[in-house]
């Protein structure tokens, strides 16, 4: 009997067991198993090593964008303590006028009309054959000549004219120059290919004062030469944020009122940050710099300098944001200019040179369209053609610099042409990282250095040694 149940108890757990075996796997081989577990390590690299291809450094950037504000923040707390509140708006005023009654900056400004005005009615001159080329040629270089020379005289004989007010007519002048320059080149080559077309047909041919191309009513129409020589075709070329010239530009299809509004504001604060950031943090570190200076006590010019270079740098990226994006995008929204590249990621120059091309966009383009890609055609050599580009550039920094302050000590140009045998050096031995932070350190000293030294020499003309 308990056999036959035990039997029957044994035949009922069958089932039982069939069941769980159906429902549970069986166990895994356990020596796969502990052999991962003695296994922990692989050949890999450091994360902070080039070779591991890692690239997310979010939270160092957060860490170093924390450090620098509460860096600055000490800096600026400490200035306020010592100093006291110097941020004056009404000085600025000071800076454009010493007599209230004279705008002599203003003036010079409104007088480069005459030159515009000027080169519109030769090149319709010159689209007429009414005035042969080698006259046009010879007439455009009175002009353009005209254009450096006359702001020079005025500021050497006018003594009612500030620095400052100086350097922004100047400024005016000098982007005068430049878009006149690319004005002249396009209309020649515009010239030269209706020469050209013809001669290839045999015969004379007519063109429109304005041809607008065919395509759908929604599309721009585009203007041919000499339709483009008009009025309000130069003044809106004066006015766009481009040096280059065309005959056509891209143009945005309407005005964001909101994109507008949010620049307008940040040129308007941005502005006012400047000042009071010159004002309250800039003039004590120079004005405390020209002791040691006079002494040349060496290693207390170095400790000023560096005491400079933070201030100094700050003003300089928020300038560039102020002008490349705040106020050039506004400006290019406004008249519906569609190029929007006024900068590229020169913050991640890994060589002079590349600096140089990719943060002032329209400079670049006016340099390599209308001076180094003229001299290559010519023959020039490469290096040659990009030697004449940092002379040229060299010569325009001294031009604002100089002539202002009234006086030539050439800090400016010889900075400009020292980027040449550093451009070689960086390229030639740094590489990645290392030639970004040369390119960085290039950045936040050089400048401070040309800074001090027009200052103390301005100084010592205008003041004397004892001041």
């Amino acid at each position: 009997m308990a056999e036959t149940e035990g039997g029957a108890v044994t035949r009922r757990k069958r089932p039982v067991q069939r069941l769980l075996s159906a429902n549970h796997s069986p166990p895994e081989p356990e020596k796969p198993r502990r052999e991962a577990e003695l296994r922990c390590h692989r050949i890999q690299e450091s994360l902070l090593s080039s070779a591991s291809g890692f690239s997310n450094y979010r939270g160092v950037l957060n860490w170093c964008v924390i450090m620098l504000v509460l860096g600055n923040a000490r800096l600026f707390l400490e200035n306020i303590i010592k100093y006291g509140i110097l941020v004056d708006p009404i000085q600025v005023v000071s800076l454009f006028l010493k007599d209230p009654y004279s705008w002599p900056s203003l003036c010079l400004v409104l007088a480069s009309n005459i030159f515009i005005l000027g080169s519109l009615q030769l090149e319709r001159r010159l689209a007429s054959g009414g005035v042969p080329e080698r006259v046009g040629l010879f007439l455009y270089t009175i002009i353009l000549s005209s254009i450096l020379c006359i702001p020079v005289l005025v500021v050497f004989t006018v003594p009612s004219i500030t620095p400052v007010g100086a350097v922004f007519a100047l400024s005016v002048y000098t982007i005068l120059f430049l878009k006149l320059f690319s004005y002249k080149d396009v209309n020649l080559w515009c010239r030269e290919r209706r020469r050209t077309q013809v001669r290839a047909l045999g015969r004379t041919q007519s063109v429109p004062l304005i041809q607008r191309s065919s395509g759908d009513a929604g599309k721009q129409s585009g203007v041919m030469y000499p339709g483009n020589l008009s009025h309000r075709d130069i003044y809106y070329f004066m006015f766009a944020p481009t040096l280059c010239y065309e005959l056509n530009f891209p143009r945005s299809s309407r005005i964001r009122k909101r994109f507008l509004l949010r620049r307008l504001v940040e040129m308007l604060f941005i502005m006012q940050l400047l000042v009071g950031l010159i004002q309250q943090w800039m003039v004590p570190a120079i004005q405390n710099s020209m002791k040691p200076f006079r002494d040349m006590d060496y290693s207390r010019i170095i400790e000023r300098l560096l005491k400079l270079a933070v201030p100094n740098h700050l003003i300089w990226l928020i300038f560039f944001y102020w002008f490349f994006h705040s106020s050039m995008n506004f400006v290019a929204e406004l008249l519906r200019f569609g190029d929007r590249e006024f900068y590229r990621d020169w913050w991640n120059s890994e060589t002079v040179t590349y600096f140089w091309q990719n943060w002032n966009i329209p400079v670049h383009k006016w340099c390599i369209r209308h001076f180094y890609k003229p001299m290559m055609k010519c023959g020039v050599p490469k290096w040659a053609a990009q030697t004449a580009v940092f002379f040229a550039s060299a010569f325009f920094h001294e031009y604002l610099v100089s002539v202002p302050l009234k006086m030539f000590r050439l800090w400016a140009f010889m900075g400009m042409m020292s980027q040449i045998p550093l451009a070689w050096f960086v390229g030639r031995f740094l590489r990645g990282n290392y030639g970004n932070a040369a390119v960085w350190i290039s950045l936040i000293i050089g400048q401070p250095v040309a800074v001090l030294m027009y200052v103390h020499d301005y100084y010592i003309l205008n003041y004397g040694i004892s001041s």
